[in-house]
């Protein structure tokens, strides 16, 4: 497995390394932190400062960034048999996202600091940048690392199914875990009779508990000890109940992109937001 976890100033990058590695052992790891200038990029500014007082400053600003790297680094057990470091020059979202496709990333990590919904949409954040625009899978680490014990695995339909079976079965964690296999059946929201409402919801539910058992049957093993359960409801709402109890939170992406993202919605970004603890955002690599 291929890593990269971004890292910065903040608690949460540690976190994040850590996490990373108590949860996988990848063949290779890369670090990554952009140095960001800011405001001192722009070319209205930077004439107007001394010319030696600038590279002085953007030099100061990497050697610091190297060895936060290097400090890291030193976070890394000996079993990861490749570590890399990248620092360079750009917005944080930019250098990371080119970090993971240079490295063929299976996995990006990002830390999250709990900003909230509304103003991270407004203001933006490194992890919601890299959640909406990376192309491989996305790890969103929130406060302190536990013992991974209790998984939550959301299924949406068949095809989210196979997609996050392939990811499981391809990148089993370190250690063996409870993996509670739920899905949601959405509450009918148009003005049919009420008869036509329940049949629908009742048809819905057995072919959503004939999913989700079947993936619990798929991934019962050494790695994983599987159950399933259907719920129905606002489906962000019931899997933010149930991974109130866990320890990571396990959803795919269907990879919406701009207008219809914001039109249609998305369970799996509007929980990692919204989520106490980590969540694993999971695509397929193309």
């Amino acid at each position: 497995m291929r890593v990269v976890v971004a890292v910065d100033w903040s608690d949460q990058a540690f976190t994040a390394v850590r996490e990373v590695i108590r949860l996988y052992t990848p063949q290779e790891l890369t670090l990554v932190h952009a140095v960001d200038l800011g405001v001192l990029e722009s070319p209205l500014l930077a004439p107007a400062m001394a010319k030696q007082a600038y590279e002085d400053f953007r030099r100061a600003m990497m050697d610091a960034g190297r060895q936060l790297l290097d400090q890291t680094a030193a976070l890394v057990p000996r079993i990861v048999a490749s570590v890399k470091q990248v620092c360079e020059f750009g917005s944080p979202a930019h250098v990371i996202l080119n970090a993971a496709q240079s490295a063929s990333a299976d996995l990006v990590v990002v830390g999250s600091r709990a900003r909230g919904r509304l103003a991270e949409l407004v203001l933006g954040s490194v992890s919601h940048r890299v959640l909406t625009h990376a192309t491989c899978s996305t790890l969103v680490v929130k406060g302190s690392p536990i013992d991974l014990r209790r998984v939550l695995l959301a299924v949406e339909g068949p095809e989210d199914a196979d997609r996050l079976q392939r990811w499981l079965r391809a990148h089993p964690f370190n250690k063996p875990v409870e993996l509670m296999v739920m899905s949601v059946v959405p509450t009918p929201q148009f003005g049919e009779p009420f008869t036509v409402q329940e049949s629908w919801g009742e048809a819905a539910m057995k072919s959503a508990q004939v999913i989700a058992d079947a993936v619990a049957g798929g991934l019962s093993g050494t790695s994983y000890s599987p159950a399933s359960q259907v719920f129905r409801g606002d489906p962000a709402e019931r899997i933010l109940q149930v991974a109130a109890r866990c320890d990571l939170l396990v959803v795919g992406s269907h990879g919406r992109k701009g207008l219809d993202r914001f039109l249609l919605g998305s369970v799996s970004y509007s929980v990692s937001h919204r989520a106490a603890c980590p969540v694993l955002v999971v695509r397929e690599t193309k």
